[in-house]
């Protein structure tokens, strides 16, 4: 065959070569039988012999009427062949057929006549099977049918990925009648999707023979341009039954709802799991600050790129909060996630610092009613209102900042503050659901950020009356050098009731106390500082130890069931000795020049306020060089070691040699470990001689 006689293909180029034939005929199994002008049969084909089930050998030459048919049709079929070979119209139709074996079948016939180069006359038959005839229309009706009525969208492509058919849902789904498909490729029929993958993905298909199943694909067709659509395709390459590739199937299926669905319960999922986050994360200290990065960090990438927590400097100060129309808004801000990096992290407040906005701005607005702002797509126009500053309104649109949302802290009906919220990486913007998420965020923290408000407000009126009770500066005496340090409690704790004291007496005495108000707090703080003042009073009559501490069970008792502990111990430097009462409280330490550190051996006694049992009072010896080392059991106690551990621990670390301010410092830094939270009273006496 030439090139002009090949077939053409559809893009009207001559196929190259030979065509492998097509597998229909296979399926049929069309028989071939040619009759002369009596009937009889000249010409066999195979799948005569097949159909029939005589041989060539056998039907050769036989009058085919009565070969092939019954008796009592014999007179209609010669009719029919001789009106054929008469007319020469062709006659087609099913017609009963006995075959070798005894049957009976019912074929389809198409009988002509035919004329050979001589103008001898024959009659060629065409036969096949009705069964099989009427099962493949049956497949193709049903084909047909299915495919047109099926609200999945289908189209064959051809081998060069040209369209060769689509279905009337495929022409709704893309908003092209079918015509405009013929011939083109998919490019060029749906330019808004990525129809190059697409395409690359049918190319796989057409030479691998690998079908791909379920893929998404999102984009947009003339059927609905303003609008994204997602869709389930499969590809499948069509083959005919010798093996022969004719294209590519393709079925399309919208599956937006169902897409949108699915985002939405993501959404959801993933709001849940950040909420659930937040309760793990958000309150694990009563620090205010700590408190607030944690919903900084939270908030941070999950749903935004910038958060800020700020608070009303009036609300961190403990006033009234209330913001009239006019008035600006004092903001303290108190965590910033990420601390670094782009333009708008420039353009926040930085933690700690102080800034004034005005009535104007969008987080007055939020402080000021209550409520949420939302700012879903952020305009040139919208930046001044956002941020602080034009400096900073610059950085911000230089940022990419596209979308806003600022929402209330609020707790036990009070305006805290506002969780500031910017998007400048993330390209979608806040929405109804992004700020439902931030106020339970928001609903959460706040009540925690209270907490530690009240928590350190309360905290630093106890800091505040315990140092104003507490000496800052031990006074100086002629008997004796003296270093002190108080270390209050950990922001995780409440402020205690420890305290030392060193009180000047008559004949160069020195009376040396440390205390132990069990409890916390302002009421702990109160305790201790009228226990102080009870001792001074006491130390001046110059009681012994012993004596006065059952004076101070007495005022301890009388204080709503306060319990103290307490060492009490006056220094002679004329005697060089101290004379010592415990109240159950830990041993001093007593260091000397030429000696290992030791616990002086005290009768332990029982606490202040606990009452009925007496005190006593041991005398020791203290020279000039000797020191004496009191603490509380803050310096020493921890969860992790035993008493004697921390006790061995101290000793080790004395040394008469080193300055007292070193020694406190040392045991202070040493011994002093961040999971004990309580408060620590150290007070070091060092014996000089007398001038």
């Amino acid at each position: 065959m030439s090139a002009a006689e090949a077939p053409a293909t559809q893009s009207g180029e001559p196929a190259r070569g030979p065509v492998r034939p097509g597998g229909l005929l296979d399926v049929l199994g069309v028989a071939s039988v040619v009759l002369d002008t009596d009937g009889r049969i000249v010409l066999w084909s195979p799948q005569a012999e097949e159909l029939f089930g005589y041989s060539a050998q056998e039907a050769l030459g036989r009058y085919a009427a009565r070969l092939m048919v019954h008796e009592r049709h014999i007179q209609l079929v010669g009719k029919l062949f001789a009106d054929v070979m008469r007319t020469g119209q062709s006659w087609a139709g099913g017609f009963p057929v006995r075959h070798k074996d005894g049957s009976t079948r019912l074929v389809e016939f198409r009988n002509m006549r035919l004329l050979d180069d001589r103008g001898d006359v024959f009659a060629l038959g065409l036969a096949v099977d009705q069964s099989t005839v009427r099962r493949l229309e049956q497949d193709v009706a049903l084909s047909e049918r299915m495919v047109k009525q099926s609200p999945i969208g289908y189209a064959v492509l051809d081998t060069e990925l040209r369209f060769v058919s689509v279905n009337p849902a495929l022409e709704r789904i893309n908003g092209l009648p079918a015509a405009e498909h013929v011939g083109r490729t998919l490019p060029e029929v749906l330019p808004q999707l990525d129809a190059a993958a697409l395409e690359a993905a049918a190319r796989r298909v057409l030479e691998t023979g690998v079908p791909l199943v379920d893929d998404t694909l999102v984009g947009r067709t003339p059927a609905d341009p303003g609008t994204d659509h997602t869709w389930s395709h499969s590809l499948y390459r069509l083959e005919d039954t010798l093996g022969n590739v004719l294209g590519v199937a393709v079925s399309l299926v919208d599956i937006t709802e169902q897409h949108l669905a699915s985002k939405e319960a993501e959404a959801a999922r993933c709001r849940l799991a950040v909420i659930a986050d937040a309760s793990a994360r958000i309150g694990t200290t009563l620090e205010l600050e700590r408190t607030a990065s944690e919903l900084a960090e939270v908030a941070v990438p999950e749903l935004a790129d910038v958060a800020a927590v700020d608070l009303l400097d009036a609300v961190v100060e403990g006033r009234p909060s209330a913001l009239g129309p006019s008035e600006s808004a004092v903001i303290r801000a108190l965590a910033l996630r990420p601390e670094t990096g782009s333009e708008a992290v420039l353009a926040a407040d930085r933690p700690g610092q102080i800034a004034r906005y005005a009535p104007d701005r969008l987080v007055t607005e939020c402080v000021r009613t209550g409520e949420a702002v939302l700012v879903p797509r952020v305009r040139a126009g919208d930046l001044p209102r956002i941020a602080r500053s034009a400096e900073a309104a610059e950085l911000l649109g230089r940022a990419g900042l596209h979308s806003y949302l600022a929402v209330p802290l609020i707790a036990r009906g009070e305006v805290l503050g506002a969780l500031d919220l910017k998007r400048t990486r993330n390209r979608a913007p806040f929405d109804k659901d992004d700020v439902l998420l931030a106020r339970e965020l928001a609903a959460r923290a706040a009540v925690q950020i209270d907490n530690a408000r009240w928590y350190q407000n309360a905290r630093n009126t106890a800091l505040t009356l315990q140092r104003s009770l507490l000496p800052s500066h031990p006074p100086v005496t002629t008997a004796l050098e003296v270093a002190s340090r108080y270390q209050p409690a950990g922001a995780t704790s409440e402020v205690g009731g420890d305290w030392f004291d060193v009180i000047p007496l008559e004949g160069d005495k020195t009376a040396l106390v440390v205390g132990d108000v069990m409890g916390s707090g302002v009421s702990a703080a109160a305790t201790m500082g009228r226990l102080r003042t009870a001792t001074t009073t006491l130390a001046a009559l110059d009681l012994d130890p012993a004596r006065l501490l059952e004076h101070l069970d007495k005022t301890t008792s009388a204080l709503d069931h306060s319990i103290a502990t307490c060492v009490y111990a006056v220094h002679d430097p004329h005697l060089r000795q101290c004379r010592i009462a415990n109240a159950g409280h830990l041993p001093p330490a007593r260091v000397r020049p030429g000696h290992a550190p030791e616990l002086l051996d005290l009768p332990t006694g029982v606490p202040l306020g606990v009452g009925g049992i007496a005190f006593s009072s041991v005398t020791v010896d203290f020279a000039p060089g000797d020191e004496l080392v009191f603490y509380t059991d803050g310096l020493v106690e921890t969860r992790r070691h035993s008493l004697d551990e921390r006790l061995a621990s101290l000793l080790s670390l004395l040394d008469p040699a080193r300055p007292l301010e070193e020694t406190c410092d040392l045991l202070l830094r040493m011994l002093h470990h961040p999971d004990n939270h309580d408060d620590v009273a150290l007070l070091i006496a060092r014996a000089q001689e007398l001038p």
